[in-house]
C-alpha cells in the first residue's frame, strides 16, 4: 500500500513538474529598449553662413513581447521632423508574428520591415551615419504595412524574407488597391568566424514589384556580394530601377541605376576602432546624361562599449551636371561628429 502511494505521488509530482516548466516556458515576457543618433554637423561649402548645428537624427523605443506558441509582438515609434523644423513621433513598426514549432518559417502581419533594408543596415552596421543608398534616394524604405515570411535554414546559411506590401511605405497614406511583390534570398557560400544572417561570403539577392498609386510601373532589382568577418566587412552592390506614374502628373518609364560599395575594417585584437568608407553611385536615369550623382562617405569610429559607438566622418555628394541651387551646394558636403547609443 505505502508503495502505491509513494508511487502515485511520484507520478503526480513529476506531472505538475513538467506543467510548471511548461508554464515557465510559455510565460509572456515584454522588453523595451532603444537606440538613438546625435550628431554635430558642420557644411564645409557653405562658407558665406558657416551652418552647423547639434542634432538628434533618430530616436527609436522599441517594445517587444514574447508569448506562448511561437507568437511575438513588436511597436517602435520613430522620431521625425515636421515642417516647423520640431521633432514629432509617428510608428514605425505595429506588427504580429508566428513562427511554429520547429518550423523554419515565420509569419508577420502589420506594419513590419521590408525585406532588404534591414538586411543591409545590418551588414553595413553604421545607421548611424545615415540611410543605405537605395534608401536616401527613395527607392526602399525600411518598413511598410503588408504580410512577409521569413525564412531561415542552416543555421543561417540561406535566409529570406517574402511577401506583399502597399508598397507606398509607412510615411505614407497606405495607397489604393495596388500592391507590391517583394523578396530576398541570402545564401552564405563561405562561412567565417562571424555568425549571424550577415556573417561570411554571401551571395543576396532583392527584387521589388508593384504599381504605384494610381498606376504605373515600380520595380526593383539589386544583387549583392558581401564578406563579413569579425576583423572586415566589404561588400558591393547593383541594382537596378524602373518607374512610371499613370495618376496625375503622368511620367514616361524611367530606367535607373544604383551602385553601391562600402567596407568597415575593425582594428584586431579589440575590434573597438574601426574605419569605414563607402561610395555610392546613383544615375536616376539611364537614358539621361549629366544627372549622375556620387557620395563619398569615410571616417572613423570607436565603439566604446556595447552600448556606445562614436564616429568622425565626411561625408561629400558630388553632381555630374553640377549643383543646380545654393541652397545644394550648401549642404553637399559635411564633416560630422556622430553618436550611436542603446539601450
Amino acid at each position: 500500500m505505502a508503495r502505491h502511494l509513494i508511487r502515485n505521488g511520484l507520478i503526480l509530482s513529476m506531472a505538475l513538474s513538467s506543467r510548471a516548466i511548461d508554464a515557465a516556458a510559455q510565460a509572456p515576457t515584454v522588453t523595451v529598449g532603444g537606440v538613438g543618433y546625435v550628431q554635430y554637423y558642420y557644411n564645409l561649402k557653405d562658407t558665406a553662413n558657416h551652418i552647423n548645428n547639434f542634432d538628434v537624427t533618430r530616436a527609436y523605443i522599441n517594445v517587444i513581447g514574447k508569448f506562448a506558441y511561437g507568437v511575438s509582438t513588436r511597436v517602435t515609434p520613430d522620431i521625425y521632423r515636421v515642417s516647423d523644423g520640431s521633432l514629432a513621433y509617428r510608428l514605425k513598426y505595429a506588427f504580429v508574428a508566428w513562427q511554429p514549432e520547429k518550423s523554419a518559417f515565420t509569419f508577420k502581419l502589420g506594419q513590419n520591415n521590408t525585406p532588404f533594408v534591414d538586411f543591409e543596415e545590418r551588414l553595413w552596421d553604421y545607421r548611424m551615419q545615415g540611410t543605405i543608398a537605395m534608401d536616401r534616394n527613395g527607392y526602399l524604405s525600411s518598413s511598410d504595412f503588408g504580410f512577409l515570411v521569413d525564412g531561415n535554414w542552416g543555421f543561417d546559411k540561406v535566409t529570406f524574407s517574402g511577401g506583399i506590401q502597399n508598397g507606398e511605405n509607412y510615411n505614407k497614406a497606405p495607397g489604393d488597391k495596388r500592391k507590391d511583390f517583394v523578396s530576398r534570398i541570402s545564401v552564405r557560400v563561405k562561412g567565417t568566424d562571424e555568425a549571424g544572417p550577415t556573417g561570411g561570403l554571401r551571395v543576396t539577392g532583392y527584387a521589388g514589384i508593384g504599381k504605384p498609386n494610381g498606376g504605373g510601373t515600380r520595380q526593383r532589382y539589386l544583387g549583392i556580394v558581401s564578406y563579413r568577418s569579425k576583423m572586415l566587412t566589404l561588400a558591393a552592390e547593383l541594382a537596378g530601377t524602373r518607374d512610371s506614374a499613370l495618376s496625375t502628373p503622368v511620367t514616361p518609364l524611367k530606367k535607373g541605376r544604383v551602385f553601391t560599395t562600402f567596407g568597415v575594417l575593425r582594428i584586431p585584437p579589440t575590434y573597438k576602432f574601426q574605419i569605414i568608407g563607402r561610395l555610392d553611385a546613383v544615375d536616376p536615369s539611364t537614358n539621361t546624361s549629366n544627372d549622375k550623382q556620387t557620395r563619398i562617405i569615410a571616417g572613423v569610429a570607436y565603439q566604446v562599449s556595447g552600448n556606445l559607438r562614436v564616429l568622425a566622418d565626411i561625408d561629400h555628394l558630388s553632381y555630374q551636371g553640377g549643383v543646380t541651387t545654393p541652397a545644394l551646394e550648401a549642404v553637399r558636403s559635411q564633416v560630422l561628429f556622430q553618436l550611436q547609443f542603446i539601450f
